[in-house]
């Protein structure tokens, strides 16, 4: 086992590194999103929920900060495909950053296996230039393992949060269409 990180750094094989630096890379940059649309997706749910209420307490318009209310100041009439429109539209805007999780939730472990691979080949490659021990081929296998490991780690975060912002997507969503038909049941 790897004493200090200037000994992991000192050991290890510059791809297997490059790797951990591009997974550190990914880890912040999914935080980021992460919490990013958590923060501005929790303030929208709560602003519509806000709407929704009114509409249910008897309100015959959405209120100034309803999304709802982008389309329905400038509709001369209320109609479903205006407000299919505009369910469309914050669904757009709301699953805004989902794919680049799901990107780095199914890249992240085979960049780590990546770093593996190149790590137990240079292990080997020890190998066959020294008498092989079982120290070499141990320090090589952890180290390449620690590539993996590192992959599969961010993949877990970046699902994990993938899976709650397309939940919250969904609930904003149902708001929406909530609301929409709401105005709907008034127009008629």
């Amino acid at each position: 086992m790897f004493q200090t990180f200037a000994d992991f750094y000192d050991k290890s094989h510059p791809v297997t590194l490059l790797v951990l630096l591009v997974l550190s890379v990914y880890f912040i940059a999914i935080n980021w999103v992460f919490f990013y649309r958590l923060f501005s997706l929790n303030q929208w749910i709560s602003s519509e929920n806000r709407s929704l209420e009114s509409l249910l307490m008897g309100s015959r318009t959405v209120p100034e900060y309803a999304y709802l209310s982008h389309f329905t100041h400038s509709a001369s009439t209320l109609s479903k495909a205006l407000f299919d429109m505009a369910a469309y539209a914050s669904t757009k805007e709301a699953t805004k950053g989902l794919m680049f999780l799901s990107v780095v939730a199914s890249t992240t472990p085979f960049i780590g296996l990546f770093g593996t691979v190149v790590s137990i080949l240079d292990t080997f490659d020890h190998i066959g230039q020294a008498s092989g021990t079982i120290g070499i081929i141990a320090a090589g296998v952890s180290d390449a393992l620690i590539a993996t490991a590192s992959g599969i780690f961010v993949a877990i975060f970046a699902y994990t949060y993938h899976q709650v912002l397309k939940r919250k997507s969904y609930e904003l969503a149902g708001l929406i269409r909530m609301q929409s038909d709401a105005l709907l049941s008034r127009e008629v």
